[in-house]
């Protein structure tokens, strides 16, 4: 059996690599796809050359795609952004900006993140009340990436510092608009 497999390893290089690849077509980020990319190279080159390849000349060959496609994987980036869907640490969550998936309390609940990486979904607490499925939030607290601390984006928009500059516009127009109808009425008299 092992010398079948010997004497046919190229073809078995092959299978073994387009196995790998069709498991990193059904979940994609796994870098399954640079250990497929090697064996079926190894495996294709082993079958093209009328040359009896010994095994230690297709481990070798099966290093030298890898390291190739390797290389070509990380400076390509097939599945985009150059790494912005990946989280490098807990801290980097901070800011994050996402969805409820179930309804978030202060003592449970699920969100899905935008750039939340392979596993968008963290458990989460709100920051302050309840808010319901389907509504934005931003993360407030990694938490140690085990649970987020999540606020509405909604309540976020208008908290006291937008409130008062609102309130200082406000005033602002008010008083613009008291010192056009000033100059008007004396425009007018003149």
């Amino acid at each position: 059996m092992v010398e079948f497999l010997v004497d046919n390893l190229p073809v078995v290089l092959l299978a073994a690599g387009l196995g790998l690849m069709v498991l990193e077509a059904i979940s994609p980020g796994a870098h399954l796809i640079v250990i497929g990319v090697a064996l079926a190279g190894a495996g294709l080159v082993g079958m093209l050359l009328p040359l009896t390849l010994s095994p230690f000349v297709l481990v070798a060959l099966t290093l030298v795609i890898g390291v190739i496609a390797t290389y070509v994987y990380r400076e390509f980036d097939f599945y985009g952004g150059k790494g912005t869907a990946q989280t490098r640490d807990s801290d980097s969550l901070a800011g994050s900006t996402g969805y409820v998936t179930k309804t978030v309390t202060n003592r449970s609940g699920e969100v899905k993140l935008e750039d939340g990486g392979f596993a968008p979904y963290y458990s989460a607490r709100s920051h302050d009340g309840t808010i319901e499925e389907g509504e934005e939030i931003i993360v407030l607290d990694p938490g140690g990436g085990n649970v987020l601390t999540v606020a509405s984006l909604e309540a976020l928009e208008t908290d006291s510092i937008d409130r008062e500059l609102a309130r200082e516009a406000r005033r602002a127009d008010a008083e613009n608009s008291s010192s056009r109808d000033t100059v008007s009425e004396t425009e007018g008299s003149g």
